[in-house]
């Protein structure tokens, strides 16, 4: 037996009364900053420790594979056990592990493979265009959303109440996708969940198989559960009724803001009362930020009604106020934000990569991109492509799924002409049109097209039969060397003007390759194909290291963003920043319509989420939090004169600190608490030196469109070249002399606004 002490050491109460609660189900309402992570993990490792549970009695979800790698890692800081065969992972993840170990009860092939959000539409899209599916009256992702609306409400074509035509064809397209899905032998991430949950609904032995072998379940951000992830909850844990299992749902109903994605904060209650729970354990400790910042948060949150109730305190002190800043513009907001970066790292020894600026809306980043790319400031956009979402790496992951399952069709048609390879949309059709009326893959169809087409299309199948036949006995790396090279991929990028980071792309997909296999124990050398070389046998679940691949990047696309290089600001919407904490924070456009969001507005829950989404952006900030508004702001192509946020009136006055005069209600220049633009700029930042300089930078802040011809050269439609960005197309020219801004769409860096005074745009013939 261990000695027990130096795991208990250093919790404070409420995280003690949690960690060694009785076997019974049970609620903690964790707020953020809390340790929850660390009561979850030490609640395992107690129940390890003291022998109530094996290694393998213990099923635990979390929401992002980066949450149950943490876990993983310090379980085994804490203790000596085995963490492999521990069921560790998020709902999909557990489900495709559950799935593989139960394939053929699943009515699944062995090695079926899982299609990404979109892969899935360009399977709908194919589908539309096969069964002559108006695209215009039904666009392909609104039947996306559909179809994933319907799985997570656990209905099946059949299921679905049909009250009008619209419905019917929308459920027959559904009905057409699962038999296309069922066909292919693929899964969508919906499918990894509703199958996993009607195999443990119809089959009593593997339902209770599971029920006995798990005799903890433990749930993280237990608020975003949706309703099919609550039902598969019970499904296999049982109720307290069936004698089930003691299940520890972690959550904080007030940081429940994804309703958009179909999580119901209901469930808190509903578990609530379903499992009986006795014990609800508050921990309302924060380890992170100071006591104004806590207050703040507490004082926002208290204006919602249905909370499960509790309130974050610290043992810090009150810290520096929450710092106020009412600007005239956007631009002039971008500006102070910018000096005040520069303030606290230089003069406060701030690091760039510990001070967020968070914002409510996307279209809000374009002004703060541009003044921090002027003024020469590092900085990130957090949640950008991510790396196994690259077209490059996308196509290359294709051929690997052709290689794995040659009757994966949403694969064959990615690859099929690329590297572009002279078969046309004609082709391809004739080739839909010969599989459906065969009934089979459109690898099968192939050795039926005849003419110039069917030569093309034989010498692809045959290129990827000859590398089929070359895989076995080589290692997942060779295997990716050779796809890469033999298919031209390379090459192809290669040529391209700006391919070089397509190429770095596709050489790093080797690294990964060669890091996954050893981290998952397969070895370095283990062959990519051999099927018996599964690290958790015990389980039924037999995968190549290859198939484990894929899994791996169809499952974990996202979350493993390097966060690697440059000391960068990070810049991010509020719903990213979640589950993150900075040293300081900028929370930018509280304006009423902006955040508050407009489409919330009428809708009493709307504006409920809204007041969790402020409540999660506040408790971000660890030493100091900078609330910003402004009078006027461009979005969308317009300008919109703004009332200040109705969340700035719920803060308590005690904690804030106004480094502009607090104006009464409207910002609107209409009278009362009007700004002269030179008054604005003549407050300084909250600390130090402004390097503003002069109270006229944004004299004007919506600059004027241009009405006579620019010196600068610069014109709507034409194409330039920018030294960082490469070439692009110019949408809109705005502005005179050393006001001149233009707007720019560059193919590898989207939509950038860039000052012509101070960007060289170089027109291209």
């Amino acid at each position: 037996m261990y000695d027990q002490t130096p795991l208990l050491n250093n919790l404070n109460p409420e995280q003690l009364r949690a960690v060694t609660l009785p076997s019974e189900s049970a609620l903690i309402l964790a707020g953020a900053g809390s340790g929850k992570t660390r009561v979850l993990t030490t609640r395992i490792a107690w129940l390890l420790q003291t022998s109530q549970v094996a290694s393998g009695g213990i099923l635990a979800v979390t929401f992002t594979n980066k949450a149950a790698k943490e876990m993983m890692l310090r379980l085994q800081a804490m203790l000596p056990v085995n963490v492999r065969g521990m069921w560790i992972g998020t709902f999909h993840g557990l489900c495709n592990r559950f799935l593989r170990a139960h394939y053929k009860m699943a009515n699944l092939p062995q090695t079926f493979q899982i299609l990404d959000t979109q892969d899935q539409l360009s399977a709908i899209k194919r589908l539309c265009k096969q069964h002559g599916v108006d695209d215009e009256r039904f666009p392909p992702k609104q039947l996306q959303w559909f179809i994933a609306g319907c799985k997570e409400d656990g209905l099946r074509p059949k299921d679905v109440d049909v009250r009008d035509d619209e419905t019917r064809r929308k459920v027959e397209v559904y009905q057409l996708y699962e038999d296309q899905c069922q066909r292919e032998g693929v899964v969508d991430f919906g499918e990894l969940m509703l199958r996993s949950f009607e195999l443990l609904r119809d089959n009593d032995a593997i339902r209770m198989h599971y029920r006995s072998r798990f005799k903890h379940v433990l749930i993280d951000e237990f608020q975003d559960t949706n309703k099919l992830q609550y039902a598969w909850i019970k499904m296999i844990a049982g109720l307290p009724a069936e004698h089930g299992s003691a299940v520890l749902a972690v959550g904080d109903d007030d940081q429940s803001i994804y309703a958009f994605r179909g999580a119901r904060v209901g469930n808190m209650a509903d578990f609530v009362r379903e499992f009986g729970v006795q014990h609800q354990i508050k921990l309302e400790q924060n380890y992170r930020s100071y006591s104004n910042i806590l207050d703040s948060a507490n004082a926002l949150i208290g204006n919602n009604k249905n909370r499960l109730g509790k309130n974050l305190r610290t043992d810090q002190g009150a810290g520096e106020p929450v710092r106020v800043y009412e600007s005239t513009s956007d631009f002039a907001e971008a500006q102070w934000l910018v000096d005040e970066i520069r303030q606290l790292v230089k003069g406060d020894g701030f690091t760039r990569k510990e001070i967020a600026v968070l914002y409510r809306s996307n279209a809000q980043s374009r002004v703060m991109e541009t003044a921090l790319f002027n003024a020469g400031v590092p900085y990130k956009v957090y949640g950008g492509l991510r790396f196994f979402e690259r077209a490059e790496i996308k196509h290359a992951l294709a051929y690997l799924r052709i290689l794995e399952n040659p009757n994966d069709d949403t694969s064959f048609l990615r690859i099929v002409n690329f590297p572009p390879r002279g078969i046309g949309a004609r082709s391809i059709e004739q080739l839909q049109d010969a599989a459906k009326g065969l009934g089979c893959s459109l690898h099968d169809a192939v050795s039926t097209t005849a003419g110039k087409a069917g030569a093309k299309l034989a010498s692809f199948v045959a290129m990827i039969d000859v590398m089929r036949e070359q895989t076995p006995g080589m290692t997942l790396r060779e295997i990716i060397e050779l796809v890469i090279d033999k298919t031209g991929l390379i090459e192809h990028y290669k040529t391209e003007k700006e391919g070089a980071d397509r190429v770095e792309n596709l050489e790093e997909l080797v690294n990964a390759a060669e890091s996954f296999v050893t981290q998952e124990g397969f070895g370095r050398d283990a062959e990519a194909t051999a099927q018996e070389m599964a690290p958790i046998a015990e389980d039924g679940e037999v995968m190549s290291p290859l198939a484990a691949f894929l899994t791996h990047a169809a499952l974990e696309a996202g979350d493993n963003q390097a966060q690697a290089g440059e000391d960068a600001i990070q810049l991010m919407t509020v719903h990213a920043s979640k589950g993150l904490e900075f040293d300081a924070v900028f929370i930018s456009g509280l304006e009423e319509g902006l955040f508050p969001h407009e489409n919330s507005m009428n809708d009493y829950d709307g504006l409920e989420e809204e007041r969790r989404l402020m409540y999660v952006a506040i408790t971000r900030a660890r030493k100091r939090l900078y609330l910003s508004h402004s009078q006027t702001r461009m979005l969308h192509g317009q300008t919109r004169y703004n009332l200040k946020s109705r969340f700035l009136d719920e803060l308590p006055e005690e904690c804030l600190k106004w480094i502009t005069p607090k104006n009464p209600g409207f910002a609107t220049g209409l009278g009362g608490g009007w700004t002269s633009p030179a008054q604005a700029f003549q407050a300084k930042p909250a600390w130090g030196h402004s390097s503003l300089g002069s109270a006229d930078t944004f004299k004007n802040p919506p600059v004027p469109v241009q009405k006579s011809e620019p010196s600068h050269g610069i014109k709507t439609g034409m194409k330039v070249f920018h030294t960082k960005f490469g070439e692009g197309r110019v949408l809109a020219v705005e502005g005179a002399g050393a006001d001149a801004r233009a707007q720019v769409n560059f193919p590898r860096h989207g939509v950038k606004w860039l000052a012509l005074s101070v960007a060289k745009l170089t027109p291209v013939e």
